[in-house]
């Protein structure tokens, strides 16, 4: 028989020692990292790190004494959106700035791109429909232009802000009873609230294997959008597509880099951020791309995420340029939002273009330098015309 079959198996009051204190330390380590990663602020920033901040130090010591000693009430939300925006003030930059809970909600109702709705613009004076609009519901289920709208799911209105928040508060896919009147008649519809997109993109055939795309602003449903007008352009044997980006001033990069990944052949670079420690550069990571003539129109009222766009298809696709140069945005800003709902915007890094150049402060210039000179005639779409047909 074994020596070794009778050993019992277990620990030694050694090992168990040695158990115990590997398991404390881990432990601990854990638990310091899960206590430093709440208490980050930022990236690079914690709690403690402001702790130990004279300036801040100072700067708590000022409001301490103002709340505590001033010898009146002191609005302390109110004092703390000046010394926010004072903040803002210093860095002297138009492009990072304090802005109000309604002007947050203003800008992120526009780049959200969509909104529930049933598709209908009403009249602020009485309460009358004046014109449907695309994608919602109102008009196939049978109301007409000149009804009254008088009562919204059984609740009676008297403006058309209560028409609004009665269907903004009704889920998508909902229906709601719409009650109307039409001359002496009172009738009354069930009608589908629906997810509407806000119109960014205008599509048609200019002429024969030509197509136009234009693009309003860089919102959330781009691509979206996008591709819906690529989908009934497309099928016409499309051999050249003029896209309009002109007095587009921009919105989200990220809709720019889902636009350029429509055209791009994959592992072409869109552009690159330079950012305060590093530069990170983007390229087309999708399948999909393209392989007709694309010709962009630009003015002075391109920025932004739309110059991204006009860089990246200029210098990774081929695409020709046409119109004025462009505004000169090249910087991109990160948002965070205070708990009253206000935001504050700031400048995180520059842009490039594939090529590397910052075109901040300078702008693109086109391959075609064309002006409007007529307001009855669009001499740079002409010109991009007469370029499709080459």
């Amino acid at each position: 028989m074994d020596k070794n079959t009778n050993r019992k198996i277990g620990f030694n009051l050694k090992e168990i020692i040695v158990v115990i204190i590997v398991t404390a330390l881990v432990t601990s380590l854990t638990t310091g990292v899960i206590v430093y990663n709440q208490n980050k602020l930022t990236k690079n920033l914690t709690y403690q790190d402001l702790n130990e901040d004279n300036a801040l130090k100072e700067f708590l010591a000022v409001y301490a004494n103002l709340i505590d000693q001033y010898y009146e009430n002191v609005d302390k939300t109110a004092m703390l959106e000046s010394a926010i925006g004072a903040m803002f003030n210093y860095l002297g930059e138009d492009y990072s700035t304090y802005m109000s809970k309604e002007e947050s909600d203003a800008l992120a109702e526009k780049l959200e791109g969509e909104y529930k709705g049933i598709g209908i613009e009403i009249s602020k004076q009485d309460n009358t429909i004046v014109n449907f609009i695309e994608g919602g519901a109102a008009q196939e289920a049978g109301l007409q232009v000149g009804d009254k709208i008088t009562h919204v799911n059984g609740k009676e209105i008297t403006n058309t802000s209560e028409i609004t928040e009665l269907i903004k508060n009704t889920k998508a896919g909902e229906k709601i009873k719409i009650t109307i009147l039409r001359g002496e008649e009172r009738l009354e519809f069930s009608i589908e609230n629906k997810r509407i997109f806000y119109p960014n993109v205008k599509s048609e055939m200019k002429e024969e294997h030509i197509g136009y795309l234009q693009i309003a602003t860089f919102s959330n449903t781009l691509k979206e959008q996008v591709n819906l007008a690529l989908d009934k352009l497309e099928p016409n044997d499309l051999h050249t597509l003029i896209i309009d980006l002109r007095n587009n001033t921009g919105g989200y990069l990220s809709a720019a880099k889902e636009v350029a990944s429509l055209f791009l052949e994959k592992g072409k670079v869109i552009y690159s951020l330079e950012e305060k420690e590093d530069t990170k550069t983007f390229k087309d990571e999708t399948d999909e791309k393209k392989d007709y003539k694309i010709i962009l129109l630009m003015n002075e009222g391109s920025a932004s995420a739309s110059e991204v766009l006009i860089a990246a298809l200029q210098e990774s696709y081929g695409a020709i340029t046409v119109g004025t140069t462009t505004y000169g945005k090249g910087k991109v800003q990160q948002t965070h939002t205070l708990e009253d709902g206000s935001m504050v915007k700031y400048t995180s890094a520059k842009w490039l273009t594939p090529k590397g150049t910052c075109i901040d402060e300078i702008g693109i210039t086109p391959d075609y330098v064309i002006e409007n000179t007529s307001l009855d005639i669009d001499e740079q779409l002409n010109k991009a015309i007469e370029l499709a047909r080459e």
